[in-house]
């Protein structure tokens, strides 16, 4: 019998089968399994927010080489009219 559910409570009975030092170190490497996930799911939505905000100041350049006006382009990126201006002064 291969089946999934026969599988998961095997698996739970050789858990809850295991000593306790043996069930301690099972509960720390699945911590730290957890913890590793966590540290990269955060990497990666940080990275994304960092090329979505980059691309919008990409835009914003290509837009103020342009000539077109900051208000434009605050409505358009979403980005602060500070920041552009900022972004204005860099290019110039």
């Amino acid at each position: 019998m291969d089946t999934p559910g026969l599988k998961k409570a095997m698996t739970t009975l050789e858990f809850l089968s295991q000593n306790k030092e043996a069930r301690a170190l099972y509960e720390m490497r699945k911590k730290a399994l957890l913890d590793e996930q966590s540290a990269l799911d955060y990497a990666e939505s940080r990275g994304r927010a960092e090329g979505k905000l980059e691309e919008k100041r990409d835009i914003a350049a290509s837009m103020l080489q342009k000539g077109l006006p900051v208000s434009l382009i605050v409505e358009v990126t979403g980005l602060s009219e500070t920041e552009i201006e900022a972004l204005n002064r860099k290019l110039h």
